[in-house]
């Protein structure tokens, strides 16, 4: 990418996915991201360099892709709530449903 400077920042129009295995995975990324980044809502991340990133655990789509629709609306709703995204959370409110 080249960032052609302050006339044509990086926006949230363009984002990276990172599939991450497990939750240390998810804080490894974060971690990273948030030195001089900005978290926001939903996973997403803008790094140092304004260059937005979905940190996002493989299980969150296996959730939201759920057959029944209540476990999936539970997981989103659960989602919503969350900046870093937290399996086990997302877990639970899947389950519960």
């Amino acid at each position: 990418m080249l960032n052609s400077g302050p006339t044509q920042p990086f926006s949230p129009a363009l984002s990276l996915v990172i599939a991450c295995d497990d939750q240390a995975e998810v804080d490894r990324y974060w971690s990273a991201f948030s030195d001089g980044g900005k978290p926001n809502d939903c996973g997403w991340i803008d790094d140092r360099f304004g260059v937005s990133w979905q940190v996002t655990p493989k299980q969150l789509v296996t959730y939201i892709s759920d057959p029944d629709p209540k476990k999936a609306a539970a997981t989103m709703a659960a989602m919503m709530t969350m900046q870093k995204l937290d399996v086990d959370a997302l877990r639970r409110a899947h389950d519960a449903a």
